[in-house]
């Protein structure tokens, strides 16, 4: 008989170099984000790589202001937490058949730990105690009802054709033909789902301007620093979780696994930062209808083709 503790332990030095390569994966997906939207800016590449490590130094010579009667625990959970839930996301991308957080229900728990994003955000509004601030944690949470019913029903068509809600039998299901491309509206709604949570793009309001930068409007020094790693972050890690829901995972010719999954997402991250960058900022109103009306009645038709599909092909 095996001792479980001792098992455990054996297990221990694999799951610490895991979380390493987990940690190392996510700052190379940020910097991607990063320099993508440097790009998308009309900075040429070299001078978008120095950018995001100078501007990173500024922050964090730069002092660390607050308001008046802040809710100082709220707001750094609030900011400080998003760098985290990017990293527990890359963590349930899985790698072959193995992933750093293993389990059953991946698709469940990246949906959970999108909704996670709401909370922090809106903490970063809150705590703060400034008027611009609590402004855009609202905001943002308008938003995220709007975003975010077409992203879970964007989840649900993998799942579906998969039967299954473990991320490596989604992946390994797509080796004849990626989900993206015969279930295009999910896999839209999906990435307009991560411009959401990482709050970019033409879903930025809440963060926007318009309302003194929102949720950050009182945000300086390294808590800036954290918070836009977080942003870029997230949208790396939510390229990262769309290997194996929509680009067939690890499947590619010559290349190891491993490497198709970091190639995938590296591209898909830089494609999103891009685009985040080039696209203009709608105002919550002008986002709801659309999403609403529009987005969420073709991502449930898609789910509906899909488990025709499926069942007809039983």
């Amino acid at each position: 008989m095996t001792d479980p503790l001792a098992d455990q332990l054996a297990r221990l030095p694999a799951a610490a170099l895991g979380a390493v390569l987990a940690l190392g994966l996510v700052l190379v997906l940020a910097w991607t984000a990063s320099v993508s939207r440097g790009v998308a800016a009309g900075r040429a590449v070299p001078a978008s790589m120095a950018h995001a490590p100078a501007e990173a130094a500024r922050l964090l010579r730069q002092g660390r202001r607050t308001t008046l009667s802040a809710d100082r625990l709220l707001w750094r959970v609030g900011g400080w937490g998003l760098f985290p839930v990017a990293v527990l996301l890359i963590a349930l991308v899985p790698v072959g058949e193995t992933a750093l957080l293993p389990g059953s229900l991946g698709v469940v728990w990246a949906n959970a730990l999108d909704v996670v994003v709401w909370a922090l955000v809106w903490l970063l509004g809150w705590g703060a105690n400034s008027v611009a601030g609590l402004v855009g944690g609202y905001r943002f949470l308008a938003l995220a009802l709007g975003y975010e019913l077409p992203l879970m029903f964007a989840l649900v068509a993998p799942a579906i054709a998969a039967s299954s809600l473990d991320l490596a039998v989604v992946a390994d299901a797509q080796s004849s033909l990626w989900y993206a491309v015969w279930m295009p509206v999910a896999f839209v709604a999906y990435l307009v789902g991560v411009l959401g949570f990482a709050v970019s793009g033409p879903l930025a309001a809440p963060v926007g301007s318009e309302v003194s930068d929102g949720a950050l409007a009182e945000l300086s020094g390294p808590d800036l620093l954290v918070v836009r790693a977080g942003r870029h972050a997230l949208m790396g890690a939510g390229a990262a979780i769309a290997v194996p829901l929509f680009l067939g995972g690890g499947s590619g010719p010559w290349l190891p696994d491993a490497v198709w999954v970091v190639l995938k997402a590296l591209l898909l991250t830089g494609a999103l930062a891009w685009a985040a960058g080039r696209l203009p900022t709608l105002r919550t109103h002008q986002l709801m209808e659309p999403l609403w009306t529009i987005l969420l009645p073709l991502v449930v038709l898609q789910d509906l083709v899909v488990a025709v599909l499926v069942v007809s092909g039983s």
